[in-house]
């Protein structure tokens, strides 16, 4: 088999990125971008075709789908689900079955990419409150998302793109759709048992930023139990407030008893005020439990809307005009808008009443106040250093309800084809903004804009190895070694497809795939619905690679994986996937 210029420079280039992917840092856009860019230079593509992923509708689609993920998250609806519907894992084995079975339920009736971006707040959530590795949730919850898009044809773009060419092909109607439920639900089946059993032996074990947190200020802050909130008779356990990494309840004030050395089987009672220690980001979290009032009586005087309202951390000048004060005294509210929650001195907390605490240069005050505070006090001789924390607006949870609604519109329309699912995406985010789930500003800096990158960018790979024939080639020198045996043409056929879908994108893939499907069916005189039925499947098991699935590169930062965490994990669900669908395809359909 001999590869011309083109097809070689494809291949080398689409090697390189993966090479680059496993042995360096680098962010995967910078190197995708880098790939796509030398294969203009090499004329390997047209710039039309390198750039063709940066308007391709599932990458467009994706990027509304941040905004209405944003919405969720701004209101409290991703804390209210996880707060109700799936209640508090017991153990990390609880938390990724519970993961992977919810995401695989709504990935048989929707696209599995908008179900992917919907549960990754969600994992980041666990993470933070309960303390779960984060790179041991999104793998599976991603893996399985996409194992069960094989049930259905609008569970996964590639199902509804090898369906039309196959209905082009033949002339009339292809297949039904539940037709693949026949091997789509044993493969769901098989993949979570595989990722619930193996996952915690064979992903990493990374937590990221929280790991430092014993060198992080450290703050006391007050919240009150709201008389009807949902947390009223729940444990401090049950709620997750034990099992926090980056905060702990010291004690709580309920009347007038004061509960110290709080249990983890303590039950929250109404208009309870607990004395949490924590570093800052625990005051963004448990501001997002459902129920939970952080620090009220400080904040409820600010004129301020929700989407106004940000953390922010100073520090005392020597100069400041506070000094000596004690926070009582000092006015600062009325001072500077602003209200303090906690103060932190030499990276401490400070006992006692916030409002009797003396000033002193150095002290870092956490404050409640505009989002433009930042830019009017950052030159100010009163403080040292005033630095906003992103991502600290408190949740609208009487929004959440409306947010859910608005999701679960979009699903109900993408899903029975009322619209197609960038309409409903970009409907679903216009709604989300222009009904105040999230601001304008929120939204536009809630999209990931590397990922997105990183996903359009690589279909430039895909285009090459097309368009310069050497996916072609490849695949038809593979596929002629089985001869006219249709069992050994399948086996071919689908380990060919499935190394195929690891180096371009799984759409590509499957249309690269099908003329072959055709002839190799042509060839040994057999059914060719066997034959397209592994290409569909194949095309979906990009598990090995970041850029094997589109759904791959969303968790591939939020999860802070490595190319060597997906061969490690997704080899043996590469086989297992194999295994199950090549025994149940021509038996379902025989040749």
């Amino acid at each position: 088999m001999d590869l011309n210029t083109d097809a070689l420079l494809a291949c080398l280039t689409v090697v390189g990125a993966l090479v680059a992917m496993a042995v360096t840092t680098a962010p995967a856009e910078l190197i995708l971008v880098g790939a796509m860019v030398l294969l203009m230079a090499t004329r390997v593509v047209t710039p039309e075709q390198a750039v063709q992923g940066f308007a391709n509708t599932g990458v467009l689609t994706i990027a509304a789908l941040y905004v209405v993920v944003a919405g969720l998250r701004e209101t409290g609806a991703i804390s209210w689900v996880t707060q109700f519907a799936f209640r508090r894992p017991r153990s990390l084995f609880a938390a990724q079955a519970r993961l992977m079975a919810v995401s695989g339920t709504i990935s048989t009736m929707v696209n599995n990419t908008p179900v992917v971006a919907m549960f990754i707040p969600v994992a980041q959530e666990w993470s933070a409150r309960y303390g779960f590795p984060i790179s041991k949730l999104l793998l599976p919850m991603n893996h399985m998302a996409v194992l069960a898009g094989l049930c259905t044809l609008i569970g996964t773009s590639t199902n509804l793109v090898v369906n039309g060419l196959l209905e082009r092909h033949l002339g009339h109607k292809g297949l039904g759709l539940f037709d693949i439920a026949w091997v789509g639900v044993p493969l769901t089946l098989a993949g979570f048992l595989y990722m619930l059993l193996a996952g915690r032996r064979l992903l990493p074990d990374r937590e990221g930023a929280i790991e430092q947190l014993e060198n992080a200020r450290e703050y006391a802050f007050e919240a009150r139990v709201l008389p009807d909130g949902s947390i009223v008779g729940q444990t401090i356990a049950e709620v997750g407030l034990r099992s926090m990494k980056n905060a702990y309840v010291l004690e709580i004030e309920r009347g007038t008893k004061l509960l110290t050395a709080v249990g983890p089987h303590e039950v929250l009672q109404a208009e309870d005020r607990l004395v949490c220690v924590g570093v800052v980001d625990a005051v963004k979290d448990m501001r997002r439990i459902p129920g939970l009032a952080v620090a009220e009586e400080q904040t409820f005087k600010l004129n301020l809307k929700h989407s106004q309202r940000t953390l922010v951390e100073l520090v005392l000048s020597g100069s400041s005009p506070l000094l000596g004060s004690t926070v009582r005294e000092a006015r600062f509210r009325s001072e500077y808008d602003a209200a303090i929650l906690s103060i932190s001195r030499e990276g401490a907390r400070l006992p006692g009443k916030l409002g009797d605490i003396r000033l002193r240069p150095g002290d870092t005050l956490l404050v409640e106040t505009s989002s433009d505070f930042a830019i009017r006090h950052r030159y100010d001789r009163d403080f040292l250093l005033v630095s906003q924390l992103q991502d600290s607006t408190p949740p609208n949870f009487r929004r959440a309800p409306l947010a859910v609604a608005i999701m679960a519109l979009m699903m109900v329309g993408a899903g029975t084809g009322l619209v197609s699912l960038l309409e409903a995406s970009f409907i679903a985010a216009g709604l989300m903004v222009a009904l105040g789930c999230v601001t304008p500003t929120v939204a536009r800096t809630s999209i990931e804009y590397g990922i997105l990158v990183a996903i359009a960018a690589s279909f430039a790979l895909g285009v090459a190895l097309t368009e310069s024939g050497a996916a072609d080639q490849i695949a038809r020198g593979i596929a002629a070694i089985a001869g006219t045996e249709p069992l050994y043409a399948l086996v071919a056929l689908y380990l060919v497809t499935v190394v195929v879908t690891e180096l371009v994108t799984n759409t590509a893939c499957g249309v690269v795939m099908f003329p072959i499907a055709v002839s190799l069916s042509q060839q040994c005189h057999a059914n060719l619905y066997p034959f397209v039925i592994a290409v569909m499947v194949a095309s979906s098991a990009g598990f090995i690679t970041p850029i094997g699935y589109q759904t791959n590169l969303m968790v591939y930062g939020p999860g802070g994986y490595r190319l060597a965490d997906f061969v490690r994990f997704g080899v043996p669900l590469t086989l297992i996937t194999g295994a199950v669908a090549l025994l149940i395809i021509p038996r379902v359909w025989p040749f």
